[in-house]
């Protein structure tokens, strides 16, 4: 690779562990905010509260939902207005981050994230709205976060599942932005960081759920994930969870470990640096995938997108909707027919399985200038 682009995005991230309440207040003061609305779903309004107990709230906005229907951006925009916001606190999940991004985008108001969970989505310039079963996504500065304040011990009473589940999520925009559109030396560095901690940690909360120095290394790999996902793009994975996300409204963080390995199977043989990064980042350089299938047996994800809902008369609907979204900048040429088979094996819960390399590259991949990993 003789040129390389990479886009970097401004933002303020302050880590923590019991220290969400003080860093919020000083983070919004810093702002210079004196009128925020808060944006929490009702399950997390009491949590929300307390961390907000000495920032200037002028309303609470609850009427968060999943892929961000376009009705709850009009809402969560309308209460901004009522209110004269000058600051969107999100607290919550990717859903919520979501919903202060959707104001965001027609507002121009900052938005201060606090997680609950390792969504990644407030690290990011992307935005998505879901109407008429259709997911729109698009990237926009006003959207990324001014500030995000990560606590480690906002995520000690996630439960087990949905720790796996946000967590591979997580890995899953490491993994697309080592072949997004616009991969990058740098992008492709923070993911294998970024892996590497998720890999490591993950394992450890689901020993125990209150290790709270394991929460935190999650914590680092979701945001390096995040950023490196910021740079590189949306690849082949995320394009498939979108569409089948905003077309049956699946489970946002199941879908994504459902559906991750299958991909990965798909286009591994295809993308030699990524499975180089993939093996460097789990300690495998000579079966990457299988480190990745032995790393989903320790963690016990949902296997299937049966059990997230998705009827099986569906899947002939489902590939056609995927294969209009899937960019043809991955690392290979995917057909109808081996989309289809990779939604009936995800459907089903089978093995996911490497597919060998059978049909032509869509676009001819750089090799990347890289350090050792």
């Amino acid at each position: 690779m003789t040129r390389v682009v990479y886009d970097s995005w401004g933002q303020r991230v302050v880590f923590g562990s019991g220290t969400a309440r003080e860093d919020v207040a000083a983070e919004v003061a810093g702002l210079g905010a004196s009128r925020v609305l808060l944006i929490a779903a009702e399950g997390e309004r009491a949590l929300a509260e307390d961390i907000c107990k000495d920032v200037p709230v002028v309303a609470t906005f609850g009427a968060v939902r999943p892929h961000v229907p376009a009705d709850v951006a009009e809402a969560v925009r309308a209460a901004a207005h009522e209110h004269t916001a000058d600051l969107l606190l999100s607290v919550g999940g990717g859903s919520t981050t979501g919903t202060a991004k959707a104001a965001a985008l027609t507002t121009g108001l900052p938005v201060l994230a606090v997680p609950t969970t390792y969504a990644g989505s407030e690290a990011t310039p992307v935005w998505g709205l879901t109407e008429d079963g259709h997911k729109r996504t698009g990237v926009d500065p006003k959207v990324l976060p001014r500030v995000v304040v990560y606590d480690a011990t906002l995520m000690l009473s996630l439960p087990t599942r949905l720790s796996v589940t946000s967590g591979l999520n997580a890995l899953a925009h490491c993994v697309d932005a080592w072949w997004a559109p616009r991969h990058n030396p740098i992008s492709s560095a923070l993911a294998v960081e970024g892996v590497r901690s998720l890999a490591s940690a993950l394992p450890r909360i689901v020993a125990d759920g209150q290790d709270v120095a394991a929460r935190r290394e999650i914590l680092f790999g979701t945001y390096l994930g995040a950023v490196a996902f910021a740079g590189a793009g949306s690849g082949p994975h995320h394009k498939v969870c979108h569409v089948l996300g905003g077309a049956y409204d699946l489970e946002h963080a199941a879908l994504h470990a459902v559906v991750l390995p299958h991909v990965v199977g798909l286009y591994l043989a295809a993308a030699p640096d990524a499975a180089r990064h993939l093996g460097a980042a789990l300690g495998s350089p000579a079966d990457p995938f299988g480190a990745l299938l032995a790393l989903y047996t320790q963690l016990e994800p949902p296997s299937s997108l049966r059990e997230l809902g998705l009827a099986e008369e569906e899947l002939d609907r489902a590939a056609e909707l995927v294969m209009a979204q899937v960019p043809d900048t991955g690392p290979r040429r995917v057909t109808r027919a081996e989309m289809r088979e990779l939604l009936g094996r995800a459907w089903r819960g089978d093995t996911p399985v490497p597919v060998p390399l059978d049909t032509p590259l869509a676009t001819p991949l750089d090799t990347e200038e890289h350090p050792d990993d």
